[in-house]
C-alpha cells in the first residue's frame, strides 16, 4: 500500500512492465541493465490517469560493436494510452554522462526501478559525481522552466500539471545553486530543501493534492503565489550566480565500465 501511495505503480502493472522489457531482449537481442519511472510517477505528483513513462539503458551482444558503420541507438515502442517507452544503449548513455546529461543522472535516482542489474548499475551511479556540471545541470533546468511557462502558464486557467513543470526545474536550480550536487528525481525532497516560505508552501501542497486527485488534462484558476515565485525566479536568472567549472578528466572511468559491462 506504501508503494502504490508512493510512486503509484502497483504489482500488476510491474509485471506487465517486466513482460515488455522482456519483449524487449528477445525482439532486439539486447539486455536491459536498468529501468525506471521518469515522469510524474517518478517525481512524485501522479495523476488517477498518469501514464508510465519507462526508461531503460540495454546493452548488445559484443560483435555489435564491431561494426564500421554506427548502429541506431536508441529503442523506442509505439506509445499508447497506457505505456511510453523507451531505451538508449549503453555506450550512448556513457556518452551522455562524459556531456554530464541531467536526464540520465535523474534516470538514476528515479524511486521507482522496474529492474536493475546490481553490478553494472552502482558503478554507474559511483562515477555520476565525477561527471556532473553544476554549470551544465543548471541551463538544463533554467531553459527547461523558461520554456514551459512561456508554453502553458500564461492564461487565467491553467492545467494543473504544468505548474509542476515549471517549479520542478526552478527547485532543481536552487539545488544547485545551493552547492548540494545533481538534483534529486523526487519533488517533495526538492520542495523540503529549497522553499521555507510559508505561503509558497502552503500553496504548492494545495496545488499537489489538486493534481494527485484531478485528471492530466484538469484546469484551475492561477495560483497566485506560485505564480509571482515562478515570475521571481525567471526575472533572477541573469544573476551571476559562481558555480564551480568542470575540469577536465579522463575518460578512462568510461571506458572501462564500458567494456566490463559489454565483455561481461
Amino acid at each position: 500500500m506504501m508503494e502504490q501511495q508512493l510512486n503509484g505503480v502497483g504489482s500488476a502493472m510491474r509485471e506487465k512492465v517486466t513482460q515488455v522489457l522482456r519483449d524487449v531482449e528477445q525482439r532486439y537481442d539486447v539486455r536491459v541493465l536498468y529501468a525506471c519511472e521518469s515522469g510524474s510517477r517518478g517525481w512524485g505528483f501522479a495523476s488517477p490517469d498518469s501514464d508510465y513513462d519507462v526508461r531503460f539503458l540495454y546493452v548488445h551482444p559484443p560483435q555489435w560493436y564491431l561494426r564500421v558503420e554506427p548502429q541506431r541507438d536508441v529503442i523506442e515502442l509505439p506509445i499508447d494510452h497506457e505505456l511510453d517507452v523507451c531505451g538508449w544503449e549503453w555506450r550512448k548513455a556513457l556518452g551522455l554522462l562524459k556531456r554530464a546529461n541531467p536526464t540520465l543522472i535523474e534516470w538514476l535516482d528515479s524511486p521507482v526501478i522496474y529492474q536493475e542489474t546490481a553490478e553494472s548499475i552502482a558503478a554507474l551511479r559511483s562515477i555520476v559525481p565525477e561527471w556532473f556540471s553544476a554549470q551544465r545541470a543548471r541551463w538544463h533546468y533554467l531553459s527547461m522552466a523558461r520554456k514551459n511557462f512561456r508554453g502553458y502558464l500564461q492564461g487565467e486557467q491553467v492545467r494543473l500539471k504544468k505548474y509542476f513543470y515549471v517549479l520542478r526545474p526552478l527547485l532543481a536550480v536552487r539545488w544547485i545553486e545551493a552547492g548540494k550536487g545533481a538534483p534529486p528525481m523526487r519533488f517533495d525532497r526538492l520542495l523540503a530543501a529549497t522553499v521555507q516560505d510559508p505561503r509558497l508552501l502552503a500553496e504548492i501542497h494545495q496545488l499537489l493534492a489538486a493534481k494527485r486527485r484531478a485528471g492530466e488534462a484538469e484546469y484551475g484558476p492561477r495560483r497566485e503565489a506560485i505564480h509571482a515565485f515562478i515570475t521571481q525566479e525567471l526575472a533572477a536568472d541573469a544573476r551571476q550566480t559562481a558555480l564551480p567549472a568542470s575540469p577536465a578528466r579522463s575518460d578512462r572511468s568510461l571506458d572501462q565500465l564500458l567494456y566490463r559491462t559489454v565483455m561481461g
